[in-house]
């Protein structure tokens, strides 16, 4: 990991106007978790959906697509990246350092806020809320990885990353039972339902399945990226 690269990368993703949406997703959650506990309707039920249908399924793998995406992806489309490869800095640690960057991104405003909003409505009964929070940190290493080898393979990656989460994910594997074994949404509520006896946690998905799979993807994920980032060097010099 380059710490040069991770800190202007940090200073680029934080300074753009889509940071606006890292801050607004996660404090939308919030204040809704703060009304349905002022409200009294934050009963486990409630909760386990709140965090499932807006946290595990909607604020994660879209904030992983916006910064799994943008640490890398629009300096490539504005050839800011040329940069960066001229450097004797290895490819590798080039995405090494993006992933990492864009992951404690994806932690830091996905996984802390669902699970501080979790903490706000029912607190840890029946070990749900971390439940949620080691699974939402299982899926965010694997949608960052996702995401940034997207980023990096073509220019319509946040067109892409919206079809798999939202139709693919959201739509497609509730309708089709079978394509949850490949959505990393049911791999990794297959570790909260390994984590918890509560009944509102359920997957289609095996537990050891789901972590083969997520560990797959991840490390196919960064592998991709660096190949790419390889390909990329190659036909600038052309």
């Amino acid at each position: 990991m380059n710490s040069t690269i991770a800190m202007i990368t940090f200073r680029a993703m934080l300074g753009r106007r889509r940071a606006v949406l890292l801050f607004l997703l996660p404090g939308a959650l919030l204040v809704l978790a703060l009304l349905l506990r002022v409200t009294g309707t934050a009963d486990l039920d409630i909760s386990a959906n709140v965090l499932q249908a807006l946290g595990v399924a909607t604020l994660l793998p879209l904030l992983a697509l916006i910064a799994g995406t943008g640490v890398i992806g629009p300096e490539i489309d504005d050839g800011q990246i040329m940069y960066v490869l001229t450097t004797p800095v290895p490819r590798r640690t080039v995405i090494i350092t993006k992933f990492v960057v864009a992951l404690v991104l994806v932690v830091g405003f996905a996984v802390v806020p669902v699970t501080l909003a979790g903490l706000i409505l029912t607190g840890t009964t029946a070990g749900v809320v971390p439940a949620y929070a080691v699974a939402m940190l299982a899926g965010a290493v694997a949608y960052t990885a996702v995401f940034t080898a997207l980023a990096v393979a073509s220019r319509n990656a946040v067109a892409i990353g919206l079809i798999y989460a939202l139709v693919w994910e959201a739509l497609l594997a509730s309708f089709a039972p079978a394509a949850g074994t490949v959505s990393v949404q049911q791999w990794s509520l297959s570790i909260a339902d390994a984590l918890t006896g509560a009944s509102q946690i359920d997957s289609s998905v095996s537990l050891p399945l789901s972590l083969t799979l997520l560990a797959t993807v991840t490390v196919a994920g960064v592998l991709l990226a660096i190949t790419r980032l390889r390909s990329l060097t190659v036909a600038s010099a052309d």
